[in-house]
């Protein structure tokens, strides 16, 4: 994935492409998907990291104390999502940038290209 030099936000979903889904459910405690913790340390330290998750309230505490306990960084998480689409809308620079990235990943596997900066 090759990106600008500009600083990035990023938004990860939680459930299913950070921790194993609804293992706080079935299991009665989080797993970290293989690969997430050094994909996060990757991400430079001027970028902004943004968890989204439909957990509700009631899970608030235990989700924080897990990324917590495991050193995952992050800047700000958003409980109480509804479960549908997260949609994205962003503009395009005059230059031709564009200012939003997708990407779906299979749920419970955590693959994403590795990040490369255009100078």
């Amino acid at each position: 994935m090759t990106l600008s030099t500009l600083p990035k936000t990023w938004l990860f979903d939680i459930d299913g492409t950070i921790f194993k889904h609804n293992g706080y459910k079935k299991d009665g405690y989080d797993t970290l998907l293989p690969g997430v913790k050094e994909y996060l340390n990757q991400i430079p330290d001027g970028d902004y990291i943004i968890f989204l998750t439909s957990r509700t309230d009631e899970y608030r505490e235990m989700t924080i104390d897990f990324l917590k306990t495991n050193d995952i960084r992050y800047d700000e998480i958003i409980f109480n999502l509804p479960y549908g689409e997260r949609i994205l809308v962003n503009d395009r620079k005059p230059s031709g940038l564009d200012m939003s990235v997708a990407i779906n990943i299979d749920r419970d596997e955590f693959s994403l290209p590795g990040i490369e900066r255009i100078k």
